[in-house]
């Protein structure tokens, strides 16, 4: 699944001031400005260029047309007319040329595997795009949603998404299922619900809400808001049970964690698949229970629980080979031939490489929901 999310920037960009260090790098300190031709959209884009305290290269990215929120990139260079940088936060990075006279840089933004044309030119404070202000967070404590629109999705429309749109105006959600719903809502696996009709894992639909209160929902008052919605579009009653359950319990391998902490700001995460065959899992400004969260409702058949005592938010890549029967909530797929000595390995394989952490197969007590009453939504 492809998805192209950052477009618009701001960096901050040091030099190195040593004499030879000099000579194959230009001065390129100030405001640049261009517009992205990204495919469908143009999208306009800010470098502001100074130097860090230390001397070292580094910035900061802010997308203007997509909330304003800044990202830190991971590197810097400026070498003769070379100009690049990369964001290793979005799988990003831009390389241009710098003209002779030191006015514009004609580039490529590449993500992923997509490139677009980018064309930089300097500002004057009279000339350069305003950076918009961030979004303020949402502050209430029992937010609704004012109005929602509940329909089927296409049956031609691909993926599954939750998502924020700048500003917080609307709360989306594209192709998901009550047990897609119900497992964000509620932080529950499909197997940990009890008397579910077989409807819960068919059905497909779009979700537009808007919540009652202003600023940008965190994922618990978005899923305060969607547990509202439940109640009272799908007529969603049940009561609570424990059960003894097989679960995945990730805790923390021999050698330490490698999950560096994010480089974004905000409470929102971003976990999103780039491929599903292999699988290319991108994962930013997220914390573990959000990643227990997306592998429990996205990928595997049991419960999955994070022990492994991490706090923060991070970012990181995870790439493996699916299993037959992973991604069923997906629609299913087939593991890669075995035989391709270029597939990344299996998922457990794959954390304990790239993450440092251990997922480990238990049985335990885990909290179900037993469904009492649910019906499908009423019309808007």
């Amino acid at each position: 699944m492809k998805k192209l999310m950052l477009v618009m920037f701001v960096i901050t960009v040091a030099l190195f001031t040593g004499s030879a260090a000099m000579a194959q790098s230009p001065d390129i300190t100030g405001t640049w400005q261009g517009t992205l031709h990204a495919p469908g959209h143009d999208l306009r884009i800010v470098f502001k260029v100074s130097k860090t305290p230390d001397g070292k290269l580094g910035g900061v990215m802010y997308s203007i047309d997509q909330g304003g929120q800044p990202i830190t990139a991971s590197s810097v260079s400026a070498e003769g007319s070379t100009i690049k940088f990369a964001v290793s936060a979005i799988n990003g990075s831009y390389e241009g040329t710098l003209s002779a006279d030191g006015s514009t840089i004609d580039g490529k933004w590449t993500q992923g595997p997509g490139t677009s044309d980018l064309a930089l030119g300097r500002a004057t404070p009279d000339t350069a795009w305003a950076i918009p202000a961030p979004p303020k967070p949402m502050t209430a404590t029992d937010p609704s949603f004012e109005v929602a629109t509940i329909k089927l999705t296409p049956p031609d429309q691909p993926g599954k998404l939750f998502t924020v749109t700048p500003g917080g105006r609307q709360v989306l959600t594209k192709g998901t299922t009550m047990n897609d719903l119900v497992a964000f809502a509620f932080g529950l696996q499909s197997k940990q619900l009890i008397n579910a009709p077989d409807w819960f894992d068919k059905d497909k639909f779009d979700i537009t809400g808007q919540p009652d209160a202003e600023g940008i929902p965190n994922p618990d008052q978005m899923k305060t808001m969607m547990r509202k919605l439940l109640v009272s579009r799908f007529q969603l009653t049940f009561h609570k049970d424990t059960r003894d359950l097989s679960v995945y319990e990730i805790v923390v391998g021999k050698d330490g964690p490698k999950v560096p902490p994010t480089a974004m700001q905000g409470n929102l995460p971003g976990l999103f698949f780039r491929t599903i065959n292999p699988a290319d899992l991108m994962v930013r400004n997220a914390t573990m229970p959000d990643f227990a969260g997306l592998l429990q409702s996205a990928v595997l058949d049991k419960p999955v629980v994070d022990h492994t005592g991490i706090s923060g938010r991070h970012d990181f890549e995870l790439k493996w080979t699916p299993d037959q029967g992973q991604f069923e909530t997906f629609g299913g797929i087939k593991a890669p031939a075995t035989e391709n000595p270029d597939a990344p390995p299996d998922l457990f394989t794959a954390i304990q490489q790239q993450l440092g952490l251990k997922i480990d197969s238990t049985k335990a007590p885990t909290e179900v929901m037993v469904i009492d009453k649910v019906e499908k939504p009423s019309p808007n």
